[in-house]
């Protein structure tokens, strides 16, 4: 494969760290600017917000510029919400700073539209795998490595480090991508138009919004629901939730693989399968600590090893307009995770956190049978 897609996971290693990290400052977070840790925990959904409608716009307007140049802008501006995030002083501040942030993670669209445009048609899968992988990456290494950081030396350090690397990461692009367009097709508000009259198109993008609302409805409360199931100290909690992170990161690259060799459909239907069934089994794992880590590991295999498929179902559909049917998928996914925390949040007022993943549960359910049903054929 093309060196320049592993340069593409590391870039989305330091994306997915930078704008997810604050999950594990809420509470230093919170002190410094004198408000709820609740309140500050709406950092993730304005981000998620801005990603899923400013992205696209973003990957309209630079639609005319050579592909390092407009990844240089997104990365810019992405580093330049990493910076006021560090200098905030209040909320609204912070808040205004995750849009801008936002609106620069439409780096991430361009890199996955660049990786199908280089990589060989039967290899797309896998070749979009290795771009994800750095998201997954950062569950793993990116976000404890800021979280233990901040904890030790102030919240604002890993911040400031994450502007750094946002740079470097720019730099690197610049440096290794043409300065032409190079068979890139720039996306277009006729290209966007023409992409929301297609049925199957909309159908992809349906599934991407009700499976991550049907992981983060858990996921985004996982601490309490793991306590719940089994009483577990810092150190232990972290650890399976590293766990959790390694195991989306054999999903990303196995999700590719399977795509490639049993096609999407088939590879979607075993990853929805799996998910459902792992959120149906979670809760009676507990007291049972090996149980609940095998349980964890299977869905993290199963819900992280869907964006691979889903995003060549796309390419296949949407030809030249690639990253903007990519950039429209990944608003999608985070529409869900905004969707999913609210409906989780609802739910816990209701529940004990333990029961949560069976109001996950059905919308996998609803994702598998509505994959079954949209690509039968005809």
């Amino acid at each position: 494969m093309p060196r320049l897609l592993y340069l593409f996971g590391l870039v989305n290693l330091v994306i997915g760290t930078a704008a997810f990290m604050n999950a594990g400052l809420l509470v230093p977070m919170a002190q410094s600017f004198g408000v709820g840790v609740g309140a500050v925990g709406q950092a993730t959904t304005v981000y998620s917000l801005a990603t899923a409608l400013l992205a696209p716009a973003f990957l309209v307007a630079t639609a005319g510029l050579a592909p390092r140049v407009a990844l240089a802008i997104a990365l810019s501006l992405f580093a330049a919400g990493n910076v006021a995030t560090a200098l905030a002083l209040d909320l609204t501040t912070l808040l205004g700073a995750r849009v801008l942030m936002g609106s620069g993670s439409a780096a991430t669209a361009m890199m996955a539209g660049l990786a199908v445009a280089i990589a060989p048609v039967e290899r797309r899968a896998q070749a979009l795998s290795i771009v994800f992988v750095g998201m997954s990456l950062s569950y793993v290494t990116g976000i404890p490595l800021a979280t233990w950081v901040g904890l030790g030396w102030g919240w604002r350090m890993p911040v400031w480090a994450a502007v750094v690397l946002t740079l470097l990461a720019a730099l690197a692009l610049w440096k290794a991508l043409p300065a032409a367009r190079q068979g890139v097709t720039g996306p277009s508000l006729r290209g966007a138009a023409k992409l929301l009259r297609q049925r199957a198109v909309l159908a992809v993008f349906s599934l991407t919004l009700v499976y991550f609302i049907a992981i983060f409805s858990v996921f985004s409360y996982m601490g309490p629901v793991l306590k719940s199931l089994k009483p577990l100290e810092p150190g232990a909690l972290s650890a399976i939730i590293s766990v959790f992170g390694v195991a989306g990161v054999v999903g990303t690259l196995s999700g590719g693989r399977a795509a490639d060799r049993l096609g999407a459909r088939r590879s979607l239907t075993l990853s929805l399968s799996g998910l459902s069934l792992c959120l149906l089994l979670l809760p009676l794992t507990e007291g049972h600590l090996w149980a609940m880590v095998a349980v964890l590991m299977v869905w993290g295999v199963c819900g992280f090893s869907m964006m691979a498929p889903q995003q060549v179902r796309l390419a296949q559909l949407a030809g030249p307009d690639t990253p903007l049917a990519l950039s429209l998928n990944n608003s999608m996914l985070y529409l869900g995770i905004a969707l999913g925390a609210a409906v989780g949040g609802a739910a816990l007022s209701h529940l004990e956190p333990r029961y949560l993943p069976w109001v996950g549960a059905p919308f996998a359910m609803v994702a598998l049978i509505w994959l079954r049903w949209s690509t039968r054929p005809l």
